[in-house]
């Protein structure tokens, strides 16, 4: 019986440990169901929450239209919202590129409203119905997960192209093309009194109206992620001209010309300013500068007095100088001096031309026409290529002065010449002196020659805008009386003389420039040269002595020892005929200034 017991406790026992595994399972089972449960009771409310959302006639909370809210309103009242606000919201442009590196102007480019681009008060009301379509016929299970977004968070769309009125599109699109469209513009300048204004180049652009349409749609579409209405476009670019500060100064940074004459055209030459500025800083300045901007440089500007309209009508107009010479000699220097006053006749000069003789003239050579006649070569009379141009150069000088123009070089004859008054001549020579002027006046000048009955003409035209004209004088401040020399000559029959050398009586004189104005009154008065000429002197050739002299004794001359004539009234300075020297340099001029009373002007 013991036994017995003992077997059935065991069995209990063992029965019990065999019950545990029931309880685990009995117990893992209840979580599960209870999960399963809250999975199910959540999936019966989120197919509500779905249902609800789809039986909603309004647009969810927090649900906006290109950044227009009109969550919880009925497509009537979101209609209303959107028509009031999106024709007036703003799209503005942006280059691509930055406007300072294409070159183009840095103010901003054209904008507009949507209405303008097609979105209109008319279309807002489809806009509104289709985003609400759109929010309905979405999946059922979609429905909930959105409404629950647009609880918690901002939620919304963009309008599309389908909005849009393509006619009110494509006509502003058209117009915007047009207004964004650039032509190029190069870099000007223009000159004030005291600057230069410079404008920069300005680059071309155009746009094409496909690519233009694209970006502004885009830019709408893409509202709500970018939180702007902006349009980037892309240009086509054309390069205009452009202007450094350096090619600038050279067109301008010249010296100032006032119109002149062209001879070989026969035309007017136009008038040109003088200007001067920094580059460096102009240059700097362009460079800070916007396209199209415009800068001022401060600048030195020099205006021409004479303009081409006003020289028109004045041009040679008056003789400013006139000089005449009696022409004498023989033939060949009356043709010399023909033929040199036939090259200087006609010539032009403008304002700040130099005249050189020498220059103009050119070398007096056989193949030139020049024919041998008297000039002075070392004091001596021979007969040289090209005698007697020096009257030519003489009388062009004496209708200089009596022009009141400025003498640049000018030098006098080694001895006094015959044909014109002491001071008033000019020497010249191939290779040596030359006779040169300057025209100072504002005006052109010509250079007019005649020959008729043996007399030289020269008159120098121009414009005497102010009326004043100009008197010469001379002065005589010394006197060089000539010495007779007497040189043996064997040749000679005995007992008899004959002159070798004329002789000529030097002298030293000033000549003074008188200026008038156009009523007849002395303004000033002016030292002009100092013109010294030389002395020759007289030499007498001898023969030999007579074999018997019935002559009474009279003192013995040393040949070759110089006689002072006797002073004596009957003894009258010489001049010579013809004096021209081509060779011999003459004394320098000598400055300083005298007062004087003035003499009548000597008839030449």
């Amino acid at each position: 019986m013991e036994q017995t017991t003992n077997e059935a406790s065991v069995q209990k026992k063992g029965g019990a440990r065999l019950q545990k595994p029931e309880a685990a399972k009995c117990g893992g089972k209840k979580p599960l169901a209870i999960l399963g449960m809250i999975v199910g009771v959540l999936a019966l409310a989120y197919m509500g929450l779905c249902a609800y959302a789809g039986s909603l006639d309004t647009f969810y909370a927090n649900y906006h239209i290109n950044g227009i809210a009109v969550g919880g309103m009925t497509v009537e009242q979101a209609s209303r919202a959107l028509a009031a606000e999106l024709p007036e919201q703003v799209m503005t442009l942006q280059s691509a590129e930055k406007a300072e590196r294409e070159g183009w102007p840095a103010e901003p480019l054209p904008s507009m409203t949507l209405g303008e681009l097609g979105y209109t008060e008319e279309r807002c009301g489809a806009i509104a119905q289709r985003l609400f379509d759109q929010q309905k016929s979405c999946g059922f299970f979609n429905r909930g997960s959105r409404f629950l977004s647009a609880l918690f968070s901002s939620t919304g769309d963009t309008v599309s192209d389908e909005d849009l009125d393509p006619v009110v599109l494509e006509e502003r699109v058209t117009r915007l093309a047009q207004e964004l469209a650039l032509e190029p513009q190069e870099a000007t300048y223009s000159i004030g009194e005291n600057s230069i204004s410079i404008t920069k180049a300005v680059n071309g652009r155009s746009v094409k109206e496909d690519a233009l349409s694209e970006a502004l749609v885009h830019a709408i579409c893409t509202y709500s992620a970018s939180g702007t209405l902006e349009a980037h476009i892309s240009f086509a670019r054309f390069n205009a001209k452009t202007l450094t500060a350096q090619e600038i100064y050279d067109e301008v940074a010249a010296e100032m010309k006032n119109a002149g004459y062209d001879q070989e055209t026969k035309s007017i030459i136009p008038e040109q300013l003088g200007a001067d500025f920094d580059v460096t800083a102009a240059q700097k300045a362009l460079d800070n500068a916007a396209p199209g901007e415009t800068v001022e440089i401060p600048a030195t500007i020099e205006y021409p007095r004479v303009t081409a309209e006003q020289l028109k009508g004045v041009m040679f107009r008056d003789v400013l100088g006139e000089a005449r010479t009696k022409v004498g000699g023989t033939a060949a220097r009356i043709s010399n001096v023909k033929l040199s006053a036939s090259s200087i006749n006609g010539y032009v000069m403008n304002t700040g031309d130099v005249f050189s003789y020498n220059g103009v003239v050119g070398q007096r050579t056989a193949a030139n026409g020049y024919q041998p006649a008297p000039a002075y070569v070392k004091g001596e009379t021979v007969d040289e290529i090209g005698g007697g141009i020096c009257q030519t150069s003489s009388t062009l000088y004496l209708a200089c002065l009596r022009g009141n123009l400025k003498i640049t070089e000018r030098y006098a004859h080694r001895y006094i010449p015959a044909y014109i008054a002491a001071g008033m001549d000019a020497t010249v020579s191939w290779g040596g002196p030359d006779y040169k002027f300057t025209n100072d006046t504002d005006y052109p000048i010509k250079i007019v020659t005649s020959y008729e009955g043996n007399y030289l003409t020269v008159k120098v035209l121009g414009t005497n805008a102010t009326g004043i004209t100009a008197k010469m004088t001379n002065e005589k401040l010394s006197t060089t009386d000539f010495q007779v020399v007497y040189e043996d000559d064997p040749t000679l029959a005995p007992g008899t003389e004959q002159v070798k050398t004329t002789p000529y009586t030097g002298s030293k004189w000033k000549t003074y420039r008188h200026l008038y104005d156009a009523n007849g009154k002395l303004i000033s008065t002016t030292y002009e040269d100092t013109s010294d000429y030389k002395a020759r002197n007289k030499v007498i050739l001898k023969g030999p002595p007579a074999a018997v002299s019935t002559e009474p004794d009279i003192p013995a001359v040393n040949p070759g020892t110089p006689v002072t004539p006797p002073a004596s009234p009957e003894t009258p300075a010489e001049t010579p005929a013809i004096p021209e020297s081509p060779v011999e340099t003459p004394a320098e001029p000598t400055g300083g200034a005298a007062i004087i009373v003035i003499p009548e002007e000597p008839e030449l």
